[in-house]
């Protein structure tokens, strides 16, 4: 399916994750050991929001910037050499292996509304059987708004319907229950499968779930004081502030308690008080 990767801390270069890791994003995008394709080279997206210019170093609501391409993404040079310039406090990069979309810009992730971004792994299964009832379902201020052909935007639409700058774990879920609905009525046994990502510029929801509850991977980073204090002599950890969170698709090294697990079914919270879970529509 696809590859994510979002970030929310103090300002920072977005190569250090995107390009410089060990498994870093671009890595993924060549090879992606946890997921369901092995190359994601169907494009790419980058979205960040700014660096704060008041001095907090704190991410603020406003329009955020976004960057896709059909190229893979081991082979932009743009991308490289945006990632290397901007600072930001909050940013979302995607990889993309397409599964039956054509591959074409406006079917990358992230996709944006005004200060939100959204991205997505995994599928709405037999999307093609409630297509139409989906899109038609969403709100039609906002329908002229969905550029691309993919079920995520579809689903992105859906969640700002149902209320997403009020409540993102409450329009999520009904966006969710809507596409299960559906696809059951359609003979479809397990309609939503993924990893989704939503953030206005100052929290970032992350959600795992799938209708059968079995989703694609997703981990969550450990907070840098107390890997510091796990890894003292570890240089790289003095890049990232305090508050530096990452949720991935899949770890971005091989070193022991830096990455753990997102539950199934599950939100993670991310904002700056820190991080938190809950549960997430139990599973069907």
């Amino acid at each position: 399916m696809c590859r994510w990767l979002a970030y929310t801390g103090e300002p920072l270069r977005p190569a250090a994750l995107v390009l410089d890791a060990q498994h870093s994003v671009v890595a993924m995008s060549q090879n992606s050991p946890l997921g369901a394709e092995t190359v994601n080279g169907d494009g790419f997206g980058f979205g960040w929001y700014p660096q704060d210019t008041g001095g907090t170093g704190a991410a603020s609501p406003r329009h955020p910037f976004v960057f896709r391409s059909i190229e893979p993404a081991w082979n932009d040079q743009n991308l490289r050499e945006i990632t290397r310039a901007v600072l930001s406090p909050l940013f979302f990069a995607h990889v993309r292996a397409a599964a039956g979309p054509p591959i074409q810009q406006t079917n990358c992730h992230p996709f944006r509304h005004d200060e939100w971004l959204f991205m997505h792994n995994g599928a709405i299964s037999g999307f093609g059987l409630i297509k139409r009832d989906l899109t038609l379902a969403v709100d039609p201020a906002l329908y002229p708004l969905i550029q691309g052909t993919t079920d995520s935007e579809v689903l992105f639409h859906l969640a700002l319907t149902y209320g997403l700058a009020d409540d993102p774990i409450t329009a999520v879920g009904a966006a969710i229950r809507r596409v299960e609905e559906l696809g059951r009525a359609a003979g479809v046994p397990f309609p939503m499968q993924g990893t989704l990502a939503v953030s206005d510029g100052t929290t970032l929801w992350a959600f795992r779930y799938s209708s059968q509850g079995r989703s694609r991977t997703l981990f969550h980073s450990a907070d840098i004081p107390t890997l510091r204090a796990m890894y003292p002599d570890a240089e790289r950890l003095s890049l990232f502030g305090d508050h530096a969170q990452v949720v991935v698709s899949e770890p971005l090294n091989d070193v022991p308690g830096i990455f753990h697990e997102v539950g199934e079914s599950t939100v993670a919270v991310l904002d700056p008080d820190g991080y938190h879970h809950r549960a997430f529509l139990d599973a069907a």
